[in-house]
């Protein structure tokens, strides 16, 4: 009984400091929703982003299909919203159509083009035909971090590259104040196209849009930030944030504002 209790009370402490471990981290109290405080404030704009995968077979029909009517939108005084690229990825998962829309006005401004939509048949007969040659489709509403660029058209040719970051739930303040440091390290080349956090769809999903000349253009630009001083730190806080990540490249239709 002796040796037994000397041995409880010797494994106590450990077991005391194990349980202390789980507490260790000190929660920062938010009195404001990270929405409001890491995204852009001078603008109310809500992005939109689609992703549709294709039959193999249909994505030369759909990309022309897509050609002939999303610029009627994007170019439509009457609609609130602006095409911002439209891509079929080149490397990741393939025959993949990506849309990213801006609704200049937030849930309000989604909520007319919806409702416009609705009544415009030959968007109702586009939608129709569309569905015929899709195997799945998803979409997420994302607001745009405040200290990235503004997504604006540009001149190609380009590649752009699509990184996408599954977050854990509860860790976005703690991404932002890392990237709002580390996106200086990542600006020399103008590659920084847009950067993104999600609202509606997969949550604590973080998307940033990079443009590249090419690949290996591509690859030089992101070995030079490892001679940066600074970056390799932000890199060792921010990859423990991530569950998962995922990386396309994507190659823009002719009607692509984004080059």
């Amino acid at each position: 009984l002796m040796c037994r209790g000397l041995a409880s009370s010797a494994g106590r402490p450990r077991e005391d400091s194990w349980l202390k471990s789980l507490f260790v981290r000190k929660v920062d109290p938010r009195k404001d929703a990270h929405s409001n405080l890491l995204a852009k404030r001078e603008t109310s704009s809500l992005y939109k982003l689609q992703i549709h995968n294709v039959k193999p077979e249909c994505l030369e029909a759909y990309n022309k299909l897509c050609q002939e009517v999303l610029p009627k939108i994007h170019e439509e005084k009457h609609y609130p919203c602006a095409l911002v690229g439209t891509w079929n990825t080149w490397y990741g998962e393939q025959d993949q159509a990506v849309h990213l829309w801006r609704y200049e006005g937030g849930y309000p401004a989604l909520n007319e083009v919806m409702n416009k939509l609705r009544q415009n048949k030959e968007f109702t007969e586009f939608r129709k035909e569309r569905g015929n040659m899709l195997l799945s489709r998803k979409n997420q509403l994302l607001l745009e971090f405040s200290f990235w660029n503004e997504p604006v058209p540009r001149e190609g040719p380009n590649i752009y590259e699509l990184r996408s970051y599954q977050l854990r739930p509860g860790t976005m303040i703690e991404w932002g104040n890392y990237w709002a440091r580390a996106i200086r390290f990542r600006q020399d080349s103008n590659e920084a196209v847009g950067g993104f956090f999600s609202q509606i769809g997969q949550l604590y999903m973080v998307h940033h849009l990079w443009a590249y000349k090419d690949l290996q253009t591509r690859e030089d630009i992101r070995n030079a930030a490892w001679n940066k001083p600074g970056w390799d730190e932000l890199v060792y806080y921010t990859v423990p944030l991530i569950q998962e990540m995922e990386s396309r490249i994507m190659i823009p239709l002719k009607i692509s504002p984004l080059q």
